[in-house]
């Protein structure tokens, strides 16, 4: 049986850890060919290993690069067309929280790193791979927003400001290029156990993290935080072609606790 991203070529930014290690490890399975960026060598080489000892047929570049740099941007987009002379799929994901502060207490250069990250590394991303998907009349992107995407979240206002600007350039993508065969949705993760999110609750209680997780849990309809792995479905999906008349939408992977008003 045909698997759903055999041959492809997709993209997957932030992927040494967390949401984008978990995608790339599905992709894989699913008979993609993966370009894996990260600013974090180290980590990046460490998770091809482990992705190949998973499919050991898979296909990998890795590029270490900042997204917030366009030069670094634009570099990783060329190095995979010169590879594989086609992009089908860009997991446009990398992303980091900052520190928790009220907002008039927040540090301003960690403030403008967030957006340099979280907003303009995105925008840099589909700037680039738009016209190479435009040319080849076929693309699917997925940009990771957040439940701070679509609510509000205390002491993390440039976090939820960056993911909402995400989610409204993922609108205008797929508006304006719908025609040429790209596909733009984004994800809204709510609290999936990744390294970032696990470094959220250190900050909330530094002496007993695992607390802080569970109590956080109690808030959700599941009582309990995401996998990667739960993730990494619906993105294999939203990169496939089966998602062909999805378009424009942010799609709240948080076991329905963003619907929640009050106690469950």
């Amino acid at each position: 049986m045909r698997k759903r991203l055999q041959d492809r070529v997709i993209v997957i930014t932030g992927a040494a850890m967390g949401l984008g290690q978990a995608v790339a490890h599905h992709a894989a399975k699913e008979g993609a060919k993966l370009s894996l960026i990260d600013m974090n060598a180290e980590a990046l080489a460490q998770a091809r290993t482990e992705i190949l000892a998973e499919s050991p047929d898979a296909e990998i570049l890795t590029i270490q690069a900042d997204v917030s740099d366009e030069a670094a941007v634009k570099s990783y987009v060329d190095q995979t067309y010169h590879k594989y002379g086609r992009i089908d799929g860009f997991y446009n994901n990398a992303g980091i929280e900052g520190r928790q502060a009220l907002i008039p207490d927040y540090d301003l250069d960690i403030f403008k790193k967030v957006i340099d990250i979280n907003l303009m590394g995105v925008y840099y991303g589909v700037r680039h791979v738009i016209p190479i998907m435009k040319a080849q009349q076929y693309g699917r992107i997925v940009n990771t927003a957040s439940v701070g995407g679509i609510r509000g979240v205390i002491n993390q206002a440039p976090y939820v400001a960056s993911k909402h600007a995400v989610s409204g350039m993922t609108k205008n993508v797929a508006l304006e290029f719908a025609r040429d065969g790209i596909v733009s949705n984004a994800i809204a993760p709510g609290a999936i156990l990744t390294p970032m999110v696990a470094g959220s609750f250190k900050q909330v209680n530094p002496e007993d993290p695992k607390k802080a997780e569970l109590e956080f849990a109690q808030g959700n309809p599941t009582k309990r935080l995401g996998m990667p792995e739960e993730v990494a479905k619906v993105v294999g999906f939203l990169l496939s072609e089966d998602c062909s008349y999805v378009n424009g939408q942010t799609i709240a992977i948080d076991g329905g606790q963003s619907n929640t008003y009050g106690i469950v």
